[in-house]
């Protein structure tokens, strides 16, 4: 088969198109995926970047060559003998082995856990579904419900997610890339009241989304006009993050997608709290997900797709950013 490979670490460069890449086995609990689409998220960046050691890991878990990527969307193409609910021919989503760098995605085939996949919604296609799995999963868990006990990197305490409703007001900074419209739908569903921190260009987007206020960040600081918060997804992450504590109202949280350094001090001052999660491959929650994709209540928004072949223009596109939705591959 066709896959693109890392043989050294550096720039979008060293993505190489390999030609002869031996198709995977399925192994137990396995199916073998006829991949139609990938998506590209930041672990793929920064693998292809030398990053080999997961946050909570203490050994690399991976070694050169090496084919990065954990979103697919395509088509079971066999499938082992212990396998219950998927067939050949069923048309699946997933975000494949995380966290670790073993989803082996910007490839023809895959072999992945049938527990990390779901149905791939019908009134989607494999393009807009390849967009869904990390980033969607991402807001899910940080937003809905963890759905694991396993222990974060990040924090000793379990994340909870804040109760959202119609009397709970969201920000979400960074609301247009990947994890942030997601978020945006989401906490709209659970009838939130939702701030969206964006650049300008992204207003009329975030509103079609539903955002119910637009900050845009090149032009006034969301802490200055915006405060009685009850809860910032933070996308963006950073020395800046910290910023956001002065938008929340007493007993408000803060949930930092790349957790950062808060003063414990200032915390309980302004009594807040702050809580991180590592966002989790979840067959089961993806499946629920993905009714919303099918009824309409939630979309993937596509920034660009690139052939398999153009990976390194995908990674180039991602390094200049401002990205609105999701950078996908296509398998033809």
């Amino acid at each position: 088969m066709r896959a693109v490979r890392l043989h050294e670490h550096g720039g979008p460069e060293v993505l190489r198109y390999d030609a002869e890449v031996p198709i995977p086995e399925p192994g137990p609990g396995e199916v073998l995926v006829r991949v139609h689409a990938v998506g590209v998220n930041p672990p793929d960046w920064y693998l292809r970047g030398g990053l080999t050691t997961m946050p909570g890991e203490t050994e690399p878990t991976v070694s050169l060559p090496v084919v990065p990527g954990t979103d697919v969307s395509g088509v079971v193409a066999s499938a082992a003998a212990d396998v219950d609910g998927l067939a050949v021919g069923d048309e699946v989503f997933g975000l494949l082995r995380f966290p670790g760098f073993r989803g082996s995605a910007y490839a023809e085939y895959v072999a992945a856990p049938a527990s990390d996949l779901a149905r791939k919604p019908a009134g989607i296609d494999h393009v807009h579904a390849a967009g869904a799995p990390m980033a969607g999963l991402t807001a899910w868990q940080f937003l809905i419900e963890v759905g694991h006990d396993h222990p974060s990197p990040f924090q000793s305490t379990v994340h909870r997610p804040t109760v959202l409703d119609a009397g709970t007001t969201v920000l979400v900074n960074g609301a247009a890339g990947g994890v942030g419209h997601f978020a945006v739908q989401l906490a709209k569903w659970r009838g939130a009241r939702v701030v969206a921190v964006a650049s300008g260009a992204h207003e009329a987007f975030l509103t079609e989304l539903g955002a119910d206020r637009f900050i845009d960040y090149t032009k006034s600081r969301p802490e200055e006009r915006v405060h009685d918060i009850d809860l910032v997804l933070d996308t963006v992450g950073g020395p800046g993050s910290r910023r956001f504590l002065r938008t929340l109202k007493r007993g408000g949280a803060q949930f930092p997608v790349f957790p950062g350094d808060f003063d414990a001090e200032e915390l309980a001052k302004l009594e807040v709290t702050v809580s991180s999660t590592q966002v989790r491959s979840n067959g089961a929650q993806l499946a629920v997900l993905g009714r919303l994709l099918d009824a309409g209540t939630v979309r993937v928004a596509i920034d660009d797709a690139f052939p398999l072949a153009d990976a390194r223009a995908a990674h180039e596109r991602a390094a200049r950013g401002h990205l609105r939705g999701k950078i996908v591959l296509t398998v033809v």
